[in-house]
């Protein structure tokens, strides 16, 4: 197309320097005219050959198809469209926009748009659990019902179905495409680390070569460290793990006789924030620890600045404390970037007292079905809803509450340790967990919501 401009260009020069050229011979006159006439028609053919290519592709892309070379343009089209440039500030949501090559229902994501995720009723399904109990190494020994002696296995063969809609199958293959070259970070208290354990048993099940599956520094036991990281080789990816109860810094400070005294820093961000900002995806999540007694009687334990409150309702110390998050995010996360979750509350079911002091779960084998018996939405909540809505970051809430209030059959109880004689289980001096969940179990159920999260920001792109 240059080249043509340039040739019309050049005899347009040439006329102005030979104000002759219209007194040449009418042969000369004709291949003059007979030229221009075939750099128009060279014109017209390359225009014409350019549009019904572009049309050609864009059907392709947009038309469903499982052929290969349907694909194959889809995904040229997708590249010029979207550029390949790792510092984009839509680097997230192009790798998102990628065309699903698993034969995700369409139907189903199509009534994610408006569908209420968080309520509904879990039923029986045998194609579930979404990897086998005993399969993956990687589960921490109290979370590993089924190494652990558990019995009963109903509890892993049910699906969280929401009213309105139904959740697709959690396909860890298509998730670690979405997943590619893309680090994905949860943090928060154990009951995170429950949801990122699960999420790694899910993908490490579903990677072509498992043994390009491990952590960072090749730990096994996920417990003592402040952070984990397991890489995806394969795939450019990491599903990592930060462990930071409150979100906010666990501090020390001197009391007034001089002695050292652990305070929490409700102005202060935790002190790995930096390591985790720039992340792909970022889920947060906390609420158990501050159920403790010193967190919930509030004396002379909360901080701003040189000052210790002598006391502070836990509800107030909450909204301090996810304020500051709530502000840090704000300021350091790039939300062009990076997509932001949080967690809900996860439910508890100690019956007959509290974790110490002889609560028990353990003769529990179906989830509750009477809505009656639920709890009330934890006030907590509401307080993290309030601050969700006056951050300038969006954050996709997992509201989980509910979902896991019906499980009561879910948790570890006295399946905690491997090896353990009925006698031990049953001793009274040794105390239940019915906080946590079993792997494999609920907080699979909590990845799926994930993956539904991702796949709806999948079609709102």
């Amino acid at each position: 197309m240059c080249k043509n401009e340039n040739e019309n260009k050049s005899l347009m020069a040439d006329a102005a320097k030979h104000p002759s050229i219209n007194d040449r011979r009418p042969v000369a006159q004709l291949k003059t005219l007979y030229s221009l006439s075939k750099t128009e028609r060279s014109s017209a053919l390359y225009y014409g050959f350019m549009f019904a290519f572009v049309a050609f592709v864009l059907f392709l892309a947009l038309t469903p198809s499982s052929n290969s070379s349907s694909l194959w343009f889809a995904s040229i089209f997708t590249s010029f469209s979207t550029g390949n440039s790792s510092s984009t500030p839509s680097n997230f949501s192009s790798s998102v926009l990628k065309k699903p090559s698993n034969g995700t229902n369409a139907g189903l994501v199509e009534k994610l748009t408006d569908c209420e995720l968080f309520d509904g009723e879990w039923v029986s399904d045998d194609s579930y659990p979404l990897y086998k109990p005993g399969s993956c190494s990687l589960i921490d020994e109290k979370f590993n019902c089924f190494a652990n002696g558990r019995p009963d296995d109903a509890y892993c063969k049910l699906k969280w179905k929401p009213k309105g809609c139904s959740l697709p199958r959690l396909n860890g293959s298509h998730m670690l495409e979405l997943l590619t070259g893309k680090r994905l970070v949860f943090v928060g208290d154990s009951l995170n680390r429950n949801m990122w354990e699960s999420l790694v048993c899910i993908l490490r099940n579903s990677a072509k070569n498992q043994s390009k599956v491990y952590e960072e520094y090749g730990r096994h036991q996920f417990r003592s460290r402040a952070s984990y990281s397991f890489v995806f080789k394969d795939y450019d990816c990491t599903i990592e793990f930060f462990v930071s109860p409150f979100l906010v810094q666990e501090w020390e400070t001197r009391s007034k006789n001089g002695s050292k005294k652990e305070t929490l820093r409700l102005d202060m961000i935790e002190k790995s924030a930096d390591e985790y900002k720039s992340a792909d995806i970022l889920i947060f999540n906390t609420g158990h620890w501050w159920t403790h007694e010193k967190t919930s009687k509030g004396k002379d334990y909360y901080q701003e600045g040189s000052n210790v409150y002598v006391e502070l309702n836990v509800l107030e110390a909450f909204r301090k404390a996810l304020t500051t998050w709530g502000r840090w995010v704000d300021a350091n996360v790039n939300p062009m970037k990076t997509l932001v979750l949080f967690r809900g509350y996860s439910a508890s079911h100690f019956d007959g007292g509290q974790w110490n002091s002889g609560g028990q779960c353990d003769r529990e084998t179906e989830p509750i079905k009477n809505k009656t018996y639920l709890s009330s939405y934890p006030l907590k909540m509401e307080v993290l809803e309030r601050v969700l809505k006056g951050m300038k970051t969006p954050v996709a809430y997992l509201n989980i509450s509910r979902m896991t209030d019906y499980r009561k059959d879910g948790h570890p109880s006295i399946y905690r340790k491997q090896n353990s004689s009925k006698e031990e289980r049953k001793s009274p001096s040794r105390s239940q967990d019915c906080s946590h969940w079993c792997l494999p179990g609920v907080p699979d159920a909590w990845n799926e919501l994930l993956y539904a999260e991702l796949l709806r920001k999948q079609k709102q792109k």
